[in-house]
């Protein structure tokens, strides 16, 4: 009887340190989970870049430097339709990655169909009304003003994810969101189409800018919503989180998002001045196809990067890397144009170390919880196996 004692003394124990030590197979899958947010925060970034390089050089191109108030405020609904108009690039990649097997139950299931599109609908929608208030509020005034403004759409993000999404947060998180405010407020790049003083608009820019912040901060909970209660916890691509749920849900929300801003575009005869804007463009009608081009594809760089962020983390941290890049923005602005007054000075240096801390303290919160996550599971298949 002794003997059998310390034999079940002997397998605790044992149980004990391989709970420590995770399998091969989860380790695996570690590494594989942070690759993939690795490369989702390399697409945020380089979105985050290729679109204000391309912007600046739409808008320089364009003579919006020049005092027009009439002209400064027009092709915000051609903006907003380029930010979601090149879905169709997912496509074959939606069928190039592979798909687990689904849950029978759940294909046959009418109701989480209907209320799937449903979501996408309704992200869609939210999606448009961003970009036409995101352009918008650019050109009323300064971009300083701007991003203070639209800093605010951090806190709503965090606010709004932890009511919708139940999201705990941890010092390590809190620290992070605290410099990654100051880091997009102090850390902008320049922006070429801010009007003049005589163009200035603040009381209109803010209500908009404001707005903008609003949808986009709803839309990241309510896609982290439909990633964990619609994708994830029903089986629809099996037991793990896939990166073609990314892609089924950029295709569906933009395509919704871009018949919105094409109404919109044929409804207030916007569509009339796309000749007068490609013959105004000082390099020519063929730099300003492929500027609108580039800056397409540049979005959807942009707004994969940020979707795969919520699918494997957070809204919250989706928001954080995407305003972390305003100094590294700022970098490449300085470097690629030649614009009066605007270098890469001190504080901007700041501002970029900033962003390297805060997006540490994030990363080691992740590390911490991932870890922890890890023994506890380890501890419950020993359990149950003694």
């Amino acid at each position: 009887m002794e003997m059998s004692e310390d034999s079940k003394q002997i397998t605790r124990n044992e149980g004990s340190e391989q709970a420590q030590i995770p399998e091969p197979d989860k380790m695996f899958n570690q590494r594989k989970w942070w690759i993939s947010v690795s490369l989702c925060i390399f697409l945020v970034l380089l979105g985050d870049s290729l679109v204000m390089l391309l912007l600046n050089f739409y808008y320089d191109q364009d003579n919006r430097e020049d005092s027009n108030q009439d002209l400064q405020y027009k092709g915000t609904w051609t903006q907003a339709l380029i930010q979601n108009a090149a879905f169709p690039i997912l496509i074959p990649l939606f069928f190039i990655f592979p798909s687990p097997k689904q849950n029978p139950e759940t294909n046959n299931t009418r109701s989480l169909s209907f209320r799937l599109l449903f979501l996408y609908f309704s992200l869609g929608v939210l999606v448009a009304a961003h970009s036409k208030l995101f352009t918008l509020g650019k050109l009323y005034a300064n971009y300083g003003v701007f991003s203070l403004i639209s800093a605010t759409q951090l806190i709503f993000t965090a606010v709004l994810t932890a009511v919708i999404n139940r999201f705990k947060f941890n010092r390590w998180i809190i620290l992070s969101i605290l410099v990654t405010l100051v880091i997009h407020v102090f850390g902008r790049p320049y922006f070429a189409g801010e009007p003049d003083e005589d163009e200035e608009d603040y009381s209109i820019q803010a209500w908009l800018t404001f707005s903008a912040s609003v949808a986009l901060a709803l839309s990241l909970c309510l896609s982290q919503l439909v990633f964990e209660k619609f994708l994830v916890k029903t089986k629809r691509y099996g037991n793990k989180k896939v990166f073609r749920m990314v892609l089924e849900m950029q295709i569906c929300v933009s395509f919704v998002a871009s018949v919105v801003c094409l109404v919109g575009l044929l409804a207030s005869g916007e569509y009339k001045e796309l000749k007068g804007d490609s013959e105004r463009f000082k390099k020519g009608e063929s730099y300003y196809v492929l500027s609108l081009v580039g800056l397409a594809l540049s979005w959807q760089v942009w707004s994969v990067g940020l979707m795969g962020l919520v699918l494997y983390v957070s809204g919250v941290f989706g928001d954080v890397v995407h305003m972390c890049a305003s100094p590294l923005v700022a970098l490449v602005v300085v470097w690629v144009f030649d614009f009066m007054d605007d270098e890469f000075s001190w504080p901007r240096v700041g501002t970029l170390i900033g962003a390297v801390f805060a997006l540490g303290c994030y990363l080691y919160s992740l590390h911490k919880k991932n870890k922890k996550e890890m023994v506890e599971r380890n501890q419950r298949e020993n359990d149950v196996e003694v």
